[in-house]
């Protein structure tokens, strides 16, 4: 059975939520041989206009229509463009959609003007688009038709993030500081500290129906961060985590910092080092 019917038979049997990465790899094959037949070598910066905001769109529309067409329950991934959001309503509380979306933290950093500065670093599927793209993304998370941040996390080293194009891979290490560069944002006066926590912790657990996680609630699992919002934290290749060692957020500054993380009422950092002998535990579904 070729690969896209076993995906419409998914969308059409599964009682789960279906959770789905939505680029048209043919638009996307198109516009890599024109680019290449125009250009030759290709860059960083052609990224977005090989995997565009038509290729998105367009993937994104038919499973929305055959999620629609059979009621399923359809999660769509890192959404980066503006053109998509269309395809999205707040006209219902989160509980009652059957279609829901989230937007990763790079989408709502970075733009294509970042290329010129880094490259290759930020070269990620979807790709990271236009600046009018990134408001629009901002304005979708506020208003509730994206329900979700989330976080790509593709540890690459850097020496397969380097040149040609066609070498470099795709996706970025960000699973340190999401929540930091959220309180950047709300800092800066575009998010509140009920919305960073209610995107981040409780949407995702209502959404995939996570059991006793997401909120602070007596009886629940205490996955919590305690943060610092007046000691300032730099990104440098000495406090970064990762084991690929670096960030593309290397040098940039933000307002607070992760004092303490516990996870199932583990604590797992400390704000000096990792306590590598806990465990994660296997989730739990409400469904």
């Amino acid at each position: 059975m070729p690969a896209q019917a076993i995906c419409w038979w998914i969308i059409i049997q599964s009682e789960l939520l279906i959770a789905t990465h939505c680029e048209d790899e043919k638009i996307i094959k198109l516009n890599y041989e024109r680019f290449k037949n125009e250009k030759g070598e290709l860059a960083a910066a052609d990224h977005p206009l090989i995997r565009d905001a038509h290729a998105c769109f367009e993937s994104s529309l038919v499973a929305i229509q055959f999620a629609k067409k059979y009621n399923s329950r359809l999660h769509i991934l890192h959404i980066s463009t503006e053109k998509e959001l269309q395809l999205f309503s707040n006209m219902l509380p989160l509980k009652d959609k059957r279609i829901t979306a989230e937007v990763c933290v790079h989408h709502l950093h970075f733009t294509a003007d970042d290329y010129e500065r880094l490259g290759y670093k930020i070269k990620c599927n979807p790709a990271i688009k236009s600046p009018n793209n990134k408001e629009a993304l901002w304005k979708a998370l506020l208003d509730d038709r994206l329900d979700v941040i989330a976080t790509d996390h593709a540890p690459h080293l850097l020496s397969e993030k380097e040149p040609p194009y066609e070498h470099a891979h795709a996706g970025l290490p960000l699973v340190q500081h999401p929540l930091l560069l959220m309180l950047h944002y709300h800092k800066e006066g575009r998010i509140s500290l009920e919305k960073i926590a209610e995107k981040m912790s409780h949407a995702v657990a209502d959404c995939f129906c996570i059991q006793d996680r997401g909120y602070i609630r007596e009886g629940y699992f205490a996955d919590l961060v305690v943060v610092d919002t007046q000691a300032k934290t730099t990104v440098s290749k000495e406090n970064i985590l990762y084991k690929c060692g670096w960030s593309p957020l290397e040098n940039f500054t933000f307002p607070a910092s992760i004092e303490k993380t516990f996870v199932s009422g583990n604590l797992v950092w400390d704000g000096g080092g990792l306590d590598e002998l806990v465990k994660g535990q296997r989730m739990l579904f409400n469904r």
